[in-house]
Protein backbone atom coordinates (compact mmCIF):
# COMPACT_ATOMS: atom_id res chain seq x y z
CA UNK A 1 0.00 0.00 0.00
CA UNK A 2 1.36 3.38 -0.98
CA UNK A 3 2.14 5.73 1.88
CA UNK A 4 0.22 9.02 1.43
CA UNK A 5 2.40 12.07 1.00
CA UNK A 6 2.47 14.06 4.24
CA UNK A 7 1.16 17.59 4.13
CA UNK A 8 3.39 20.48 5.00
CA UNK A 9 1.75 22.17 8.01
CA UNK A 10 0.20 25.57 7.60
CA UNK A 11 2.40 28.42 8.94
CA UNK A 12 1.29 30.17 12.10
CA UNK A 13 -0.02 33.70 11.65
CA UNK A 14 1.10 35.05 15.01
CA UNK A 15 3.31 34.30 17.98
CA UNK A 16 1.54 34.31 21.35
CA UNK A 17 3.49 36.16 23.99
CA UNK A 18 1.68 37.84 26.86
CA UNK A 19 -1.92 39.01 26.67
CA UNK A 20 -1.97 39.78 22.93
CA UNK A 21 -0.45 37.95 19.97
CA UNK A 22 2.48 39.47 18.08
CA UNK A 23 1.76 39.40 14.33
CA UNK A 24 4.40 37.82 12.16
CA UNK A 25 5.83 39.92 9.31
CA UNK A 26 4.18 39.22 5.96
CA UNK A 27 5.51 36.00 4.46
CA UNK A 28 7.04 36.41 1.04
CA UNK A 29 5.50 34.20 -1.59
CA UNK A 30 8.13 31.78 -2.97
CA UNK A 31 9.01 32.52 -6.58
CA UNK A 32 9.33 29.63 -9.01
CA UNK A 33 12.50 30.07 -11.07
CA UNK A 34 13.50 27.71 -13.90
CA UNK A 35 11.41 24.92 -12.42
CA UNK A 36 12.49 25.29 -8.78
CA UNK A 37 12.04 27.54 -5.75
CA UNK A 38 15.17 29.14 -4.23
CA UNK A 39 14.91 29.86 -0.50
CA UNK A 40 17.29 31.71 1.79
CA UNK A 41 17.81 30.43 5.36
CA UNK A 42 15.61 33.27 6.61
CA UNK A 43 12.80 32.40 4.19
CA UNK A 44 12.98 28.73 4.99
CA UNK A 45 13.14 29.11 8.75
CA UNK A 46 10.27 31.61 8.63
CA UNK A 47 8.11 28.97 7.03
CA UNK A 48 8.22 30.08 3.40
CA UNK A 49 8.37 26.45 2.29
CA UNK A 50 5.30 25.60 4.31
CA UNK A 51 3.03 27.38 1.87
CA UNK A 52 4.21 25.32 -1.09
CA UNK A 53 2.01 22.72 -2.74
CA UNK A 54 2.09 19.13 -1.48
CA UNK A 55 4.17 17.28 -2.43
CA UNK A 56 6.57 20.23 -2.80
CA UNK A 57 8.05 21.25 -6.14
CA UNK A 58 11.78 21.49 -6.70
CA UNK A 59 13.36 23.49 -3.87
CA UNK A 60 16.89 24.84 -3.39
CA UNK A 61 17.52 25.81 0.23
CA UNK A 62 20.59 27.78 1.25
CA UNK A 63 21.38 26.60 4.76
CA UNK A 64 23.03 24.02 6.98
CA UNK A 65 21.42 20.61 6.52
CA UNK A 66 21.57 20.01 10.30
CA UNK A 67 19.15 22.93 10.69
CA UNK A 68 17.14 22.56 7.49
CA UNK A 69 16.29 18.85 7.59
CA UNK A 70 14.19 19.26 10.74
CA UNK A 71 11.68 21.30 8.71
CA UNK A 72 11.10 18.51 6.17
CA UNK A 73 8.13 16.25 7.01
CA UNK A 74 8.78 12.68 8.15
CA UNK A 75 8.48 9.88 5.57
CA UNK A 76 8.26 12.35 2.66
CA UNK A 77 11.43 11.59 0.65
CA UNK A 78 11.68 8.75 -1.88
CA UNK A 79 15.45 8.80 -2.45
CA UNK A 80 18.42 10.47 -0.76
CA UNK A 81 21.84 10.97 -2.32
CA UNK A 82 24.38 12.22 0.22
CA UNK A 83 27.90 13.33 -0.65
CA UNK A 84 29.04 14.50 2.79
CA UNK A 85 32.41 16.07 3.67
CA UNK A 86 35.13 13.44 3.40
CA UNK A 87 37.18 14.61 6.40
CA UNK A 88 40.35 14.19 4.36
CA UNK A 89 42.58 15.27 7.27
CA UNK A 90 45.04 16.95 4.94
CA UNK A 91 48.16 18.11 6.76
CA UNK A 92 49.43 20.36 4.00
CA UNK A 93 47.87 22.66 1.44
CA UNK A 94 51.09 22.75 -0.57
CA UNK A 95 50.78 19.48 -2.51
CA UNK A 96 52.80 19.60 -5.73
CA UNK A 97 53.28 17.52 -8.85
CA UNK A 98 56.72 16.30 -9.96
CA UNK A 99 56.99 19.39 -12.18
CA UNK A 100 56.43 21.53 -9.05
CA UNK A 101 52.98 22.75 -10.14
CA UNK A 102 50.42 23.04 -7.34
CA UNK A 103 47.74 20.35 -7.00
CA UNK A 104 44.23 21.79 -6.66
CA UNK A 105 43.21 19.48 -3.82
CA UNK A 106 40.43 19.46 -1.23
CA UNK A 107 41.37 22.03 1.41
CA UNK A 108 37.96 23.71 1.80
CA UNK A 109 36.74 24.91 5.19
CA UNK A 110 33.65 22.70 4.97
CA UNK A 111 35.89 19.62 5.06
CA UNK A 112 37.60 20.63 8.31
CA UNK A 113 36.80 18.80 11.56
CA UNK A 114 38.65 18.83 14.87
CA UNK A 115 38.91 15.04 14.90
CA UNK A 116 37.07 11.76 14.42
CA UNK A 117 34.72 12.36 17.36
CA UNK A 118 33.63 15.70 15.90
CA UNK A 119 33.07 14.11 12.48
CA UNK A 120 31.13 11.21 14.00
CA UNK A 121 28.79 13.56 15.90
CA UNK A 122 28.14 15.49 12.71
CA UNK A 123 27.49 12.27 10.77
CA UNK A 124 25.17 10.82 13.42
CA UNK A 125 23.01 13.96 13.33
CA UNK A 126 22.48 14.18 9.58
CA UNK A 127 22.00 10.43 9.20
CA UNK A 128 19.29 10.47 11.90
CA UNK A 129 17.44 13.34 10.22
CA UNK A 130 17.71 11.72 6.79
CA UNK A 131 16.28 8.50 8.18
CA UNK A 132 13.36 10.42 9.72
CA UNK A 133 12.40 12.06 6.41
CA UNK A 134 13.00 8.94 4.27
CA UNK A 135 9.81 7.12 3.29
CA UNK A 136 9.37 3.49 4.46
CA UNK A 137 9.93 2.30 0.89
CA UNK A 138 12.71 4.79 0.13
CA UNK A 139 16.46 4.32 0.06
CA UNK A 140 19.64 6.31 0.63
CA UNK A 141 23.00 6.46 -1.12
CA UNK A 142 26.11 7.76 0.65
CA UNK A 143 29.38 8.23 -1.22
CA UNK A 144 32.83 8.52 0.32
CA UNK A 145 36.50 7.59 0.22
CA UNK A 146 38.65 5.51 2.55
CA UNK A 147 38.95 8.61 4.76
CA UNK A 148 35.33 8.46 5.89
CA UNK A 149 33.22 5.71 4.32
CA UNK A 150 33.97 3.04 6.93
CA UNK A 151 32.98 5.35 9.76
CA UNK A 152 29.87 6.41 7.88
CA UNK A 153 28.93 2.78 7.21
CA UNK A 154 29.12 1.86 10.89
CA UNK A 155 27.14 4.92 11.95
CA UNK A 156 24.57 4.24 9.24
CA UNK A 157 23.98 0.76 10.62
CA UNK A 158 23.90 2.07 14.20
CA UNK A 159 21.17 4.51 13.14
CA UNK A 160 18.92 1.63 12.02
CA UNK A 161 19.48 1.59 8.26
CA UNK A 162 19.90 -1.74 6.47
CA UNK A 163 22.67 -1.91 3.86
CA UNK A 164 21.64 -3.37 0.49
CA UNK A 165 24.86 -3.00 -1.51
CA UNK A 166 28.18 -1.29 -1.64
CA UNK A 167 29.16 -0.05 -5.08
CA UNK A 168 32.66 0.84 -6.22
CA UNK A 169 32.85 3.82 -8.55
CA UNK A 170 36.04 2.90 -10.41
CA UNK A 171 37.50 6.04 -11.94
CA UNK A 172 38.75 5.43 -15.45
CA UNK A 173 40.90 8.58 -15.28
CA UNK A 174 41.91 9.04 -11.61
CA UNK A 175 44.28 11.70 -10.36
CA UNK A 176 47.77 10.17 -10.01
CA UNK A 177 49.42 9.78 -6.63
CA UNK A 178 52.25 12.26 -7.04
CA UNK A 179 54.48 11.29 -4.10
CA UNK A 180 54.68 7.63 -5.06
CA UNK A 181 54.30 6.29 -1.51
CA UNK A 182 50.79 4.78 -1.81
CA UNK A 183 48.48 3.23 -4.39
CA UNK A 184 46.67 5.66 -6.68
CA UNK A 185 43.22 6.34 -5.24
CA UNK A 186 41.20 5.12 -8.21
CA UNK A 187 37.78 4.47 -6.68
CA UNK A 188 35.15 5.79 -4.31
CA UNK A 189 32.60 3.71 -2.43
CA UNK A 190 28.84 4.18 -2.48
CA UNK A 191 26.67 2.56 0.18
CA UNK A 192 23.07 1.87 -0.79
CA UNK A 193 20.73 1.25 2.14
CA UNK A 194 17.06 1.12 3.07
CA UNK A 195 15.39 2.64 6.12
CA UNK A 196 15.26 -0.55 8.19
CA UNK A 197 15.74 -4.28 7.92
CA UNK A 198 11.99 -4.80 7.62
CA UNK A 199 11.43 -2.19 4.91
CA UNK A 200 9.84 -3.60 1.76
CA UNK A 201 9.00 -2.57 -1.81
CA UNK A 202 12.25 -0.66 -2.27
CA UNK A 203 12.53 0.71 -5.82
CA UNK A 204 15.14 -1.15 -7.87
CA UNK A 205 14.76 -0.94 -11.65
CA UNK A 206 16.53 -4.18 -12.48
CA UNK A 207 15.50 -4.41 -16.13
CA UNK A 208 16.38 -0.80 -16.92
CA UNK A 209 19.87 -1.37 -15.52
CA UNK A 210 20.25 -4.63 -17.42
CA UNK A 211 19.31 -2.87 -20.66
CA UNK A 212 21.83 -0.10 -19.89
CA UNK A 213 24.47 -2.78 -19.34
CA UNK A 214 24.03 -4.47 -22.73
CA UNK A 215 21.67 -7.19 -21.56
CA UNK A 216 23.81 -8.28 -18.61
CA UNK A 217 23.11 -7.83 -14.91
CA UNK A 218 24.45 -4.55 -13.58
CA UNK A 219 27.43 -5.24 -11.34
CA UNK A 220 28.56 -3.33 -8.29
CA UNK A 221 31.70 -1.99 -9.98
CA UNK A 222 30.88 1.07 -12.07
CA UNK A 223 33.59 2.24 -14.47
CA UNK A 224 33.00 5.94 -15.02
CA UNK A 225 35.32 8.89 -15.58
CA UNK A 226 35.70 11.71 -13.10
CA UNK A 227 33.98 15.00 -13.84
CA UNK A 228 35.87 16.91 -16.51
CA UNK A 229 35.64 18.72 -19.81
CA UNK A 230 32.71 21.06 -20.40
CA UNK A 231 30.80 19.48 -17.52
CA UNK A 232 33.36 20.62 -14.94
CA UNK A 233 32.48 24.03 -13.54
CA UNK A 234 35.44 26.43 -13.63
CA UNK A 235 36.12 30.12 -13.21
CA UNK A 236 37.56 32.43 -15.85
CA UNK A 237 41.09 31.30 -15.02
CA UNK A 238 40.25 27.61 -15.38
CA UNK A 239 40.28 26.86 -11.66
CA UNK A 240 37.72 24.31 -10.47
CA UNK A 241 34.78 25.97 -8.71
CA UNK A 242 34.19 22.92 -6.51
CA UNK A 243 36.83 20.43 -5.46
CA UNK A 244 34.65 17.30 -5.48
CA UNK A 245 32.09 17.82 -8.26
CA UNK A 246 30.55 14.48 -9.21
CA UNK A 247 29.96 13.43 -12.84
CA UNK A 248 26.39 13.45 -14.07
CA UNK A 249 26.80 9.88 -15.34
CA UNK A 250 27.16 8.67 -11.75
CA UNK A 251 23.93 10.35 -10.63
CA UNK A 252 22.13 9.19 -13.76
CA UNK A 253 22.87 5.58 -12.84
CA UNK A 254 21.86 6.07 -9.19
CA UNK A 255 18.54 7.69 -10.14
CA UNK A 256 17.83 5.20 -12.93
CA UNK A 257 18.44 2.32 -10.54
CA UNK A 258 16.54 3.42 -7.46
CA UNK A 259 13.92 6.01 -8.32
CA UNK A 260 10.89 6.45 -10.55
CA UNK A 261 9.53 9.44 -12.47
CA UNK A 262 8.02 12.07 -10.15
CA UNK A 263 9.81 10.64 -7.08
CA UNK A 264 11.14 13.23 -4.63
CA UNK A 265 14.95 13.18 -4.33
CA UNK A 266 16.85 14.88 -1.49
CA UNK A 267 20.49 15.95 -1.55
CA UNK A 268 21.54 17.41 1.83
CA UNK A 269 25.04 18.39 0.57
CA UNK A 270 24.22 19.77 -2.85
CA UNK A 271 27.60 21.23 -3.81
CA UNK A 272 27.28 22.23 -7.47
CA UNK A 273 23.78 20.76 -7.81
CA UNK A 274 24.52 17.67 -9.88
CA UNK A 275 21.78 15.68 -8.14
CA UNK A 276 19.10 18.27 -8.87
CA UNK A 277 20.24 18.89 -12.43
CA UNK A 278 20.12 15.17 -13.26
CA UNK A 279 16.87 14.64 -11.36
CA UNK A 280 15.16 17.47 -13.20
CA UNK A 281 16.35 16.17 -16.55
CA UNK A 282 15.08 12.67 -15.67
CA UNK A 283 11.64 13.82 -14.52
CA UNK A 284 12.25 13.47 -10.78
CA UNK A 285 11.44 16.19 -8.25
CA UNK A 286 14.20 17.42 -5.95
CA UNK A 287 15.09 19.23 -2.76
CA UNK A 288 18.71 20.38 -2.48
CA UNK A 289 20.31 21.86 0.62
CA UNK A 290 23.59 23.75 0.37
CA UNK A 291 25.29 25.81 3.07
CA UNK A 292 27.75 27.82 0.99
CA UNK A 293 26.29 30.91 -0.79
CA UNK A 294 28.82 30.67 -3.64
CA UNK A 295 27.74 27.11 -4.41
CA UNK A 296 24.07 28.12 -4.29
CA UNK A 297 24.78 30.71 -6.97
CA UNK A 298 26.50 28.02 -9.06
CA UNK A 299 23.43 25.81 -8.69
CA UNK A 300 21.07 28.59 -9.74
CA UNK A 301 23.14 29.28 -12.85
CA UNK A 302 23.35 25.57 -13.65
CA UNK A 303 19.62 24.92 -13.30
CA UNK A 304 18.87 28.02 -15.38
CA UNK A 305 20.79 26.47 -18.27
CA UNK A 306 18.65 23.32 -18.26
CA UNK A 307 15.78 22.82 -20.63
CA UNK A 308 12.36 22.90 -18.95
CA UNK A 309 11.63 19.56 -17.27
CA UNK A 310 9.59 17.21 -19.42
CA UNK A 311 7.50 14.22 -18.34
CA UNK A 312 9.40 10.93 -18.35
CA UNK A 313 7.42 7.71 -18.97
CA UNK A 314 7.53 5.22 -16.14
CA UNK A 315 9.67 2.14 -16.78
CA UNK A 316 7.73 -0.84 -18.06
CA UNK A 317 8.36 -2.97 -15.02
CA UNK A 318 7.36 -3.51 -11.44
CA UNK A 319 10.30 -2.42 -9.28
CA UNK A 320 11.83 -5.32 -7.39
CA UNK A 321 12.11 -5.20 -3.63
CA UNK A 322 15.57 -5.96 -2.25
CA UNK A 323 15.49 -8.10 0.84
Amino acid sequence: MAVPAPRWPEPAHAISEGPSPIPLPPRRVPVVRHGYVPLSPEDFNAGAALGLSTPPPNVLIQGDCLEVLSFIPANSIDLIFADPPYNLQLRTADLRRPNNSLVDGVDDQWDQFSGFEDYDRFTERWLAECRRVLSPSGSIWVIGTYHNIFRVGRLLQDAGYWILNSVAWVKTNPMPHFRGVRFTNAHETLIWAKKSEGARKITFNYRALKELNGGKQMRSDWYLSICGGAERLRDATGRKLHSTQKPEALLERVLLATSRPDDLVLDPFAGTGTTGAVAQRMGRRWIMVEREPDYCRLIQDRIARLSPPSPVPAPDETPSSPA
